[in-house]
């Protein structure tokens, strides 16, 4: 079964269902390195909604901007890496989550 496609969408959910679609797609698909994806891609959201959160609370005190900048620039240039990746069909792993998820 080729998975190039559901490994594509999952990377491009960032900007249309980031927790939701890779939810799915993780007890739907049987393929390992698919669920190894998605699940990624779960955690990598929610990890990025907690540090931009954290950092815009403390950007009131000047010492969150550099910091959101930085996780706003993660969240944007690392699901389309992974889509980069995908076409080619190799194997992108999230960063922050890759060391907790096989």
């Amino acid at each position: 079964m080729d998975t190039k496609g559901i490994k594509i969408l999952v990377h491009a959910s960032t900007w249309f269902a980031p927790i939701l679609l890779p939810c799915i797609v993780f007890f739907i698909i049987q393929d390992r390195s698919v669920k190894r994806i998605s699940l990624q891609a779960i955690f990598f959201h929610l990890i990025m909604v907690v540090l931009i959160s954290v950092s815009w609370f403390f950007s009131f005190i000047l010492i969150g901007i550099p910091f959101l900048i930085i996780f706003g620039l993660m969240a944007i240039i690392c699901p389309i890496m992974g889509i980069i990746y995908a076409v080619q069909d190799r194997q992108y792993q999230y960063p922050i989550v890759k060391w907790f998820i096989q």
